[in-house]
């Protein structure tokens, strides 16, 4: 059954999602369960690892911001190395493989060495922490596009982004590994011409158990960010769509935003 699953030799690129494994996709749950060997990142979440088979090895890559256990190059080498010893290999990352997930290199390696490779698609953090602080990331007349930034830079170097684009106040943004850089965005946003007074939630954890959320302001993010956030893998959403929170979680440290008067739609 497995080899039918994963065929010997080839390689699959599974979306762990956020952590929880009841936000597995049933495609991905099948998939770590035929696996032979299984490489995976530093956010994968424990329960989704849990859901490998007993004789499948289990081997970290880490992938974590300011965390790499092993470098991109050596990641594709593993697994182009274990494709070619004939292992049923899952390549395993937190969120979902195409944001921010570093595929497109990986894919390429393989295909270096005629690998066939294949992608599972998983729930991003962005969507996992909408859904928990109950937003919806678009809103009619008021978040009519969702931007993915990622703002991780490498150590020395500047955040380097089109903050004049990002800047748009009919968007929403979902900025992955800010923390470090929650005063550069916050002053750069604003700068380009966004309210200072724009909402935003800090989600750290989403969907764990010990997930955190925390809402502040644009002009307050670095300083929320550096009480209300510990060690744990962070996401930002700002803009408008975030003054709609309707749920509040028991990890909660947030104060509420005055909701602003909207239109109805409903005619």
């Amino acid at each position: 059954m497995s080899e039918t699953v994963i065929p010997p030799g080839s390689i699959w690129l599974v979306g762990a999602g956020p952590g929880d494994p009841d936000l597995l996709t049933r495609k991905a749950e099948k998939l770590i369960r035929a696996a032979s060997i299984i490489f995976y990142d530093a956010l994968v979440g424990k329960g989704v690892l849990e859901l490998a088979p007993r004789s499948a090895r289990l081997v970290p890559v880490g992938k974590r911001s300011g965390r790499h256990s092993k470098d991109q190059c050596s990641i594709n080498d593993m697994l182009v190395e274990a494709a070619l010893a004939g292992e049923r290999v899952v390549r395993l990352k937190g969120g979902d493989v195409g944001i921010f997930g570093r595929a497109a290199e990986e894919m390429d390696a393989l295909a270096e060495h005629g690998i066939a490779c294949h992608i599972c698609p998983g729930i991003t953090a962005a969507s996992a922490a909408a859904a928990s602080a109950g937003i919806s990331l678009t809103l009619r007349g008021l978040a009519r596009k969702l931007v993915f930034v990622t703002a991780h830079a490498k150590a020395g170097e500047e955040l380097d982004l089109d903050w004049k684009a990002l800047a748009d106040p009919k968007a929403t943004l979902a900025i992955y590994m800010g923390n470090a850089a929650a005063a550069t965005i916050s002053r750069q946003l604003i700068e380009a011409g966004l309210s200072a007074d724009t909402p935003v939630l800090l989600i750290e954890n989403a969907s764990l158990p010990e997930e955190r959320q925390f809402s502040t302001r644009l002009d307050l993010l670095a300083l929320s960010a550096k009480s209300a956030l510990g060690e744990g893998p962070a996401l930002m959403l700002i803009g408008e769509a975030v003054r709609q929170r309707r749920v509040t979680s028991d990890s909660s440290l947030s104060f509420t935003l005055p909701p602003r008067k909207r239109a109805s739609f409903c005619h």
